[in-house]
């Protein structure tokens, strides 16, 4: 099994990135996807879920009005556009395989640096 995270990178505040999880080994259709981040010194926090069928979408507050989660099941992959991004939005963002509420399975997360 593996999730594979890329996409991010070093971007002005205001400015945009798009994350991709490259996922393999299971069953990805089925699964709920699931975006976190963790900030320096801080608890990871969700920031969008997107269900197998892509017809139900969460984003945690911060993310509402900001970003928008995807997936491409013939591609096996789910990404996250990010727009407008903050200083905050500085992390590492990891996608996760779920079941049932469960996390099944973690990526190895890609780093998000925003300047201003």
């Amino acid at each position: 099994v593996q999730l594979q995270a890329s996409g991010g990178g070093l971007v002005q505040a205001g400015g945009s990135l798009r994350l991709s999880c490259a996922a393999s080994g299971f069953a990805f259709s089925t699964y709920t996807m699931t975006w976190f981040r963790q900030a320096p010194g801080k608890e990871r926090e969700f920031v969008a879920s997107i269900n197998w069928s892509g017809l139900s979408i969460s984003y945690s507050d911060s993310a509402k009005g900001r970003f928008t989660i995807s997936r491409d099941n013939a591609k096996n992959t789910v990404y996250l556009w990010m727009y407008s991004l903050k200083d905050e939005d500085t992390a590492v963002y990891l996608c996760a395989a779920q079941l049932l509420g469960t996390t099944k399975y973690w990526g190895q997360g890609t780093k998000v640096t925003v300047s201003s």
